[in-house]
């Protein structure tokens, strides 16, 4: 990755129904009041696996197994003149615990071909794409 940009990841909870469960950043934050896959930054020394455990327990309430974690996609800026994030999007099936919302306005869950109509930040389009690319191939 070049000097600046920061590693982020996300995941995609997806319910028994298949529905995904998605996050209303708060609002007052850069793309306050849009809906997101919930996740976040990685620490130094995490893995991403683990990152994105640890950030679903900090958002979510919830206890997600790294093992059982399915690499979905990826996103990043494309600008030239800006190093924004990478985000690495993962689905999970299974976890311990009712998803609360901890960290944003609210949470819902949303019929994958939903997902990527939401009103979202730029770079969660192209994981919601690939998220229903990965639905869509079952």
């Amino acid at each position: 990755m070049s000097q600046g940009n920061m590693l982020v990841v996300a995941v995609a909870l997806i319910g028994p129904d298949g529905r995904v469960l998605m996050q209303r950043r708060r609002l007052g934050r850069q793309h306050g009041g849009l809906w997101e896959f919930p996740g976040g930054k990685v620490e130094p020394g995490e893995t991403l696996p683990s990152a994105a455990a640890r950030e679903i327990a900090e958002e979510l309430g919830v206890t997600l197994c790294a093992e059982m974690l399915e690499p979905v996609g990826f996103a990043v800026c494309t600008a030239v003149d800006a190093a924004g994030p990478v985000i690495l999007l993962f689905a999970c099936t299974a976890w311990q615990g009712e998803p609360v919302c901890l960290d944003g306005e609210e949470i819902g869950w949303f019929a994958p071909e939903v997902v990527p109509t939401l009103a979202m930040p730029p770079l969660d389009y192209p994981l919601a794409d690939a998220l229903l690319r990965m639905h869509a191939r079952g």
